[in-house]
């Protein structure tokens, strides 16, 4: 540790000191650095000890092969990524209209990555404010979409009851400021708004069967890693409760072929496949069981 870094004495979600070391991961995308994951035994909330610190993060995430920031369709892997993603940007685009009941309205889509789910919502007649706080990825927006987003601290320039929905997709998680941000969203969400948050679960299958070679701890970009149970207890501390949960049923698939090869240090993708597979099995009567969830919250 160094003065640089982050360490936890209570859990940063309910504040317990009822908390212990369960696994030492490696950080596989960038450093090949290890880093600790803390459990907390009140609320069952993980996160990763020892964090960099919010201004000293950036070089962990200088990778060509961080797909989010980059869009590179170089291998398999990042090929059947772009996909997928075509396709569940029209399901997100359908979930939002939905869970908010309107055809159209004003969306703060935070961390945008290059702007692809941006662009979907602009093009189906939605206001779209998009906050992203990578320089790289900002300019990919612009370059690949045409978009000029904004950097994430200008969240805190919005006024009240400015948004019908508020978006992180696979973001809360490498937010530093957890509380502090959703406090800001309760106050700029306007009352039959929603707050749509879509984060890795470790208690799914693929996360029980890899272990610390699960790829969805992803450390140390991955602050936090999330139970259903310790988000519903954030919600409710920061005056919100959760209306739906929706599984993601693709991320196992991709997670596992990571993950396999994380630990076998080989490409194993019937094996990660069928994996990916089972855990959605699982998740079929529970989607609080998939390798991600999506929590659909709305104000109290």
């Amino acid at each position: 540790m160094n003065e640089f870094s982050i360490n936890y004495q209570e859990c940063p979600v309910c504040y317990a000191t009822d908390i212990y070391p369960v696994l030492n991961i490696k950080d596989y995308t960038v450093s090949q650095e290890l880093f600790e994951i803390w459990h907390c035994n009140q609320c069952t909330f993980r996160f990763t000890q020892n964090i960099p610190t919010a201004d000293k993060i950036g070089p962990y995430y200088q990778s060509a092969n961080y797909v989010s920031h980059s869009d590179t369709q170089e291998g398999f892997i990042h090929r059947v990524y772009h996909i997928v993603r075509n396709y569940t940007l029209n399901s997100k685009r359908k979930l939002i209209q939905e869970t908010t009941q309107k055809k159209t309205g004003d969306l703060l889509d935070v961390g945008a990555g290059t702007g692809a789910f941006s662009k979907i919502m602009i093009n189906a007649g939605w206001s779209v404010t998009g906050l992203e706080p990578d320089d790289t990825a900002r300019k990919n927006a612009w370059e690949i979409n045409g978009l000029q987003l904004q950097p994430t601290e200008n969240l805190y320039q919005f006024s009240p009851n400015s948004f019908d929905a508020i978006t992180m997709w696979h973001v809360l998680e490498h937010v530093h400021d957890l509380h502090g941000y959703l406090e800001k969203y309760h106050s700029i969400l306007r009352q039959k708004g929603r707050l749509i948050i879509a984060v890795p679960n470790y208690t799914s299958y693929d996360a029980t069967e890899y272990q610390q070679y699960w790829a969805a701890y992803d450390v140390p970009r991955h602050l936090y890693h999330f139970s259903p149970e310790s988000m519903g207890v954030l919600a409710e501390k920061k005056g919100f409760s959760i209306n739906t949960v929706k599984p993601m049923w693709f991320d196992s698939f991709y997670v596992s072929i990571l993950s396999e090869q994380y630990k076998t240090g080989k490409n194993q993708y019937v094996k990660a496949f069928l994996n990916g597979l089972l855990s959605n099995l699982k998740t079929i009567l529970d989607p609080k069981k998939c390798s991600s969830v999506i929590y659909i919250l709305e104000k109290k």
